[in-house]
């Protein structure tokens, strides 16, 4: 479990088959094989790592629904480790379950993202959407997609404020708008 708080940016340094490489420093404290690194909010798992890097294995599915696939060498990415038991939950819960991806369309500090009609439906005004990893709240929500205001903070520290139109981004929507419609469509 996440918060969308992301807590560095770090570099994508290299693939080999399905192994990808990533430097980094505060996600690695405390680090042990096994562990989750959320990764422009796709939830991955180290398999490796030394004192300023990390590896991680790739599955078919995370390549086919992230843009993960697409980094090259030197790609800053928004880095997380899970949130422990008793810490605050500053963003939303965030599963590191990349739903699909969107298009950024209009950069910070107006942020706006295309979103598939398939999961607009479980945006709402105010409501929460976690795009590559980082926790906002919807400003309003389009016909093809959703804006979010982002202060300078934010996006000189993620990915948002480095990322130029037309970019692909992964896309988190409310676990429990999910939740809530499930269990909602027995009594349609």
């Amino acid at each position: 479990m996440f918060t969308g708080l992301v807590e560095e940016l770090g570099t994508f340094v290299a693939r080999t088959g399905d192994r990808f490489r990533f430097a980094a420093s505060a996600v690695l404290d405390g680090v042990a094989i096994g562990d989750s690194i959320a990764t422009n909010g796709c939830c991955l798992t180290v398999v490796d790592f030394g004192d300023d890097w990390w590896e991680t294995d790739l599955s078919d599915e995370t390549l086919d629904r992230t843009s993960l696939g697409a980094l090259s060498p030197g790609s800053r990415v928004n880095l997380e480790r899970p949130v422990a038991v008793g810490d605050r939950l500053g963003g939303h819960i965030v599963q590191g379950h990349v739903d699909g991806m969107g298009t950024l369309v209009a950069s910070p500090p107006d942020l706006r993202v295309e979103v598939p009609t398939d999961l607009l439906r479980y945006c709402v005004e105010k409501g929460s959407i976690t795009i590559d990893g980082v926790s906002l709240t919807i400003v309003s929500v389009l016909d093809d997609g959703v804006t979010a205001a982002i202060i300078p903070h934010t996006a000189e520290v993620t990915t948002l404020g480095h990322t130029a139109p037309g970019s692909p981004v992964n896309l988190e929507v409310d676990v429990i708008a999910k939740y809530v419609e499930r269990l909602a469509v027995p009594y349609r």
